[in-house]
């Protein structure tokens, strides 16, 4: 990876639902929690502080729900599982960011209320131009579907993409190996936290 790709003036680091109807402890599909838990989640605890020290932008981007599910989605399997007994009412537990990734005070939230990704249901596009942002960093959860609809929405909006394989989650975890290997490496660059550290150290 060169460095220059990740240069702080034009990257930004989206995370993808770090939040605790997702990942902590009250998740609503423990395996991913478990599996993200194992190494993605403290490499992307490890990555941010650089990230920032950098000045590279961190922006967060998660998904509510009203609990009557009104304006949200209702036509996929996901979205019935995803609505059975997990809280993502606006600031409950569940629809907030864990606090090991912050936020801090540099950095963006953005919540959306449907969809399958942030670039659809926020304004993370926008709000990206508005910074001069090329590259962008995604780390988070999954790589089952939020990862891989993030990834293919930001090359779509001629973005750059950064996949640090080991800043991300997915189950079982060799299905996750296998959307890098063979789809998602074909439109982002690969790399590893260690490496982005080293960039921006």
């Amino acid at each position: 990876m060169k460095s220059e790709l990740v240069n702080p003036a034009h990257t930004v680091v989206v995370t993808q639902e770090l939040q605790g109807a997702v990942v902590g402890p009250n998740a609503g599909l423990a395996t991913l929690a478990r599996e993200a838990e194992r190494e993605a989640l403290p490499n992307i605890a490890r990555l941010l502080p650089v990230a920032r020290a950098a000045g590279v932008k961190v922006v967060h981007c998660l998904v509510q729900r009203r609990p009557d599910g009104l304006g949200a989605n209702h036509n996929a399997k996901l979205f019935a599982i995803g609505a059975s007994g997990v809280d993502i009412a606006p600031g409950s537990p569940g629809a907030t960011l864990l606090p090991q990734f912050g936020p801090e005070p540099s950095d963006l939230m953005l919540s959306r209320w449907h969809g399958l990704g942030p670039m659809g249901g926020t304004d993370l596009d926008a709000i990206l131009r508005n910074l001069g942002v090329t590259t962008i960093v995604a780390v988070g959860v999954s790589l089952n579907v939020a990862i891989p609809n993030l990834v293919m929405d930001a090359v779509n909006a001629a973005y750059r993409v950064v996949l640090p394989r080991d800043a991300v989650a997915g189950v079982p975890a060799e299905y996750g190996a296998a959307i890098i290997d063979n789809t998602l490496g074909l439109l982002a660059t690969i790399t590893t936290t260690d490496e982005l550290i080293e960039a921006w150290q």
